[in-house]
């Protein structure tokens, strides 16, 4: 059994990990607040003042439980993990590949079709959904730009031209995705995406959930024995998990995107809840970022149907399922790559 819905999130400030026998235990100003028996976590996810003993950590890497630290407000630092495991014959693979530029490519045009496809189904069921209340015209605009891109995806072009059609289907999805946001406007105007940092409360929503998810997917990742941090859409820098990115690209538009939008549309998140630094980013305050923490958790637990496997599964368990599907491509089990298609 996937152990994909237990990632332990520890968001109080001042918080130590230990080791207590078998357990992992938590301790705020002297006082054990929780225990949690080590083979029933799946990782363990700290954000900001949140300090762990060298016991735990090692215990946790010898249990396959990984630990990460991100910063107050969500921006990733390191991570603590034990010995990577799979075939070594798998990873050869997967580096004499990431090395072809034509290989690359075509990997990088699956993933690309899966975000693409997704994207246009978020924007189709916003239709079916708002029809009413939002700019019917400019999203209809924007989903024929993503089907002509998606027909381009099936041709054989290069990876520059891939990532060219990226750029401009990101730009077309983002530029309606303000109408989108059918409550909350004065709080939650989207003028375009930014990171590094958010400048407004709906990219800080949106960067906050995209952590989360590139730390699944590389956890999914790196049980599965591929390396995170060589992909093929994504290419090698210092630090950055590539084929974490790669492989979350699919999830974005229904996973993550969604969420926000649900979270935003049904008042689960307020304006107050975020606030502007002096630098001009916009951060989360405690209690959003738990409301925001427990609304990924659940929705995790959600069952879809895979429509390539013909089975139903949570979605918390898709990451894995989409890591061994690719890993299989890569043994040459399967003449492609099946990205997962929202509908």
């Amino acid at each position: 059994m996937k152990r994909h819905l237990n990632t332990l999130f520890v968001t109080t400030q001042g918080t130590y990990l230990f080791k207590d026998g078998e357990t992992l235990a938590l301790k705020v100003e002297d006082t054990v607040k929780l225990r949690l028996p080590i083979h029933t976590l799946e990782g363990v996810v700290c954000f900001g003042q949140v300090s762990a003993s060298p016991f735990l950590l090692g215990h946790c890497a010898a249990n396959g439980v990984s630990v990460s630290f991100l910063t107050e407000h969500g921006r990733f630092l390191a991570s603590v993990q034990g010995p990577a495991s799979g075939n070594v014959l798998l990873r050869r693979r997967q580096y004499r590949l990431a090395d072809d530029p034509a290989a690359s490519a075509d990997l990088a045009r699956f993933f690309l079709a899966g975000k693409l496809a997704n994207s246009r189904a978020v924007l189709r069921r916003a239709l079916r959904d708002h029809g009413g209340k939002i700019e019917a015209e400019a999203i209809g605009q924007a989903i024929d730009r993503l089907s002509q891109h998606l027909e381009r995806l099936q041709t054989d072009i290069p990876l520059d031209a891939a990532r060219g059609i990226e750029g401009d289907a990101a730009h077309a999805y983002y530029g309606v995705f303000d109408h989108l946001i059918v409550a909350g406007k004065g709080d939650f105007a989207f003028a375009g995406r930014n990171r590094r940092p958010p400048l407004d409360p709906v990219n800080c929503l949106l960067s906050f959930l995209y952590t989360l998810l590139a730390h699944d997917v590389r956890a999914a990742l790196e049980t599965t024995g591929l390396d995170p941090a060589v992909g093929f859409l994504h290419r090698d820098r210092p630090g950055r998990p590539g084929l974490a990115l790669d492989l979350m690209e699919e999830f974005r538009p229904f996973f993550a995107d969604r969420l926000a939008l649900t979270l935003i549309n049904l008042g689960k998140v307020k304006g107050r809840g975020f606030k502007r630094l002096e630098s001009g980013a916009v951060v989360m305050d405690d209690p959003t970022r738990k409301e925001v923490l427990v609304a990924y958790q659940e929705r995790k637990q959600d069952v879809v149907e895979h429509p390539f496997l013909r089975e139903k599964m949570p979605i918390g368990l898709l990451f894995h399922t989409q890591a061994l599907l690719f890993a299989r491509h890569l043994r040459g089990d399967l003449d492609g790559y099946p990205p997962y298609l929202w509908k």
